[in-house]
Order: structure tokens, then sequence, then C-alpha cells
């Protein structure tokens, strides 16, 4: 028996499934997106500082303990020392006595007179953590993606939202991925566990076109 199926309810059905699939993938995906975040901040980076009254550039140097408890930071001199051990870093500030994440225009440092005439990319590059009463410590990332991955981290240590556009990205990029795997999987295609062997290089390359003599 021929059954006719109507193409527009099959394509609305099939996006409503796609649509249901991307919502329960999103959990699991941004937790991935959380722990990588974290590892980076275990690894380290290191920020400039900036002081009105010097004008020779700072830098600090922060690290996330393994445990993801505390937050070891230290003044250094440049920003080609490589990463700092736990143990040569000054300074520590456990998470729990963080009280808020603070970005952009509303950190102290940015407020600061000197700062924006310094350098007019500050606000978008910095951020300061609250703690105590009325302490902070301020942060000016080197790059974009660095700001991103740092505030993306201590917020989810915060049990914040990662609200940044790098999160927002990676979100969707892996999301789509895993959605194609799965689709893939339906059609019977075979997924192989390890990637194929690189093939040898061949021994000459006289079976390029040299595209030099083609006007010879």
């Amino acid at each position: 028996m021929f059954v006719c199926f109507d193409i527009h309810v099959v394509t609305n059905l099939f996006c409503l499934h796609l649509r249901e699939l991307r919502e329960r993938l999103q959990p699991e995906v941004s937790e991935l997106i959380k722990q990588q975040r974290l590892n980076r901040l275990c690894e380290g980076a290191c920020f400039r500082k900036i002081s009105a009254r010097r004008r020779q550039d700072k830098f600090i140097y922060c690290r996330l303990s393994p445990n993801h408890k505390v937050l070891h930071y230290g003044d250094v001199e440049d920003l080609s020392q490589g990463q700092i051990p736990h143990e040569s870093l000054q300074e520590k500030l456990t998470v729990e006595d963080i009280k808020t994440l603070i970005t952009g225009k509303d950190c102290p440092h940015v407020k600061e007179k000197g700062a924006l005439k310094q350098n007019k990319e500050v606000p978008e590059l910095a951020f300061s953590i609250l703690y105590e009463s009325d302490e902070y410590l301020n942060f000016i990332a080197p790059d974009k993606y660095e700001y991103c991955i740092w505030t993306d981290g201590l917020n989810a240590l915060l049990g914040k939202e990662m609200t940044s556009e790098l999160t927002k990205s990676d979100m969707d990029t892996l999301v789509t991925m895993e959605i194609k795997l799965r689709l893939l999987d339906l059609e019977n295609v075979q997924i192989p566990d390890v990637p194929p062997p690189i093939p040898k290089e061949p021994k000459d390359y006289d079976f390029v076109y040299d595209y030099s003599q083609q006007h010879a």
C-alpha cells in the first residue's frame, strides 16, 4: 500500500525533534565547557596591572588550585615567565571568600582617571574580584579570548551562568557537531573509534602539476 506523507508535516516534525535534541544536549555541553574553563584557570595566566601613578607596566600571575578552592596569585616581572608553580605565588584567595565578579567599566581600576587614557581597550578586557568588605583583585586580560576564559571560569566557580560570546560560540559549535554525529549514527554510518592512519609521504612530487610552466 502506498502511503503519502505531507512534506511540510515531515519537515516540521524533523525540526521539532532537532530543537528538542538541541535543548537536551545543552546542559551536557555546558558542563563540558565549564570543565574546560576551569582547567584553563588551573593552568594559570598572566595579566597586566594598571597604575595611574606609574607609567611602566606591571603584571600579575594567577592560577586556580587543582581542587578549585583557592586562587594563587602574585606579581611578576614580565609576560614571558611561563607557568608559575602555586608555591611560588605569594598571595592566595579562597573561592568561598569571593563575593562577586565585576567586569568592564564598573571595575575600580577602570574608573581611575589615568586608566582609560593609557589604553582605550581596557574596559573590554578588565575584570575585578570583590572579596571581604571593599577589597578588589583587579585584572586586565591580554586579549578578548583570555578575558572570556577567565570571566566564564570565575562565574562557574561562583555558581553563575557563563555568558561570554566565546561560550555562546562554543555551545553552538559543540551542540551542532553532536547532532551531526547522532544523525550519522541514525544513517548507520560507522564512525571509527580511532582516527585513520596518516599515509606515508610519496618518494617524490613529480606528479604535482607545475603551474609556473603553464604559460611558458
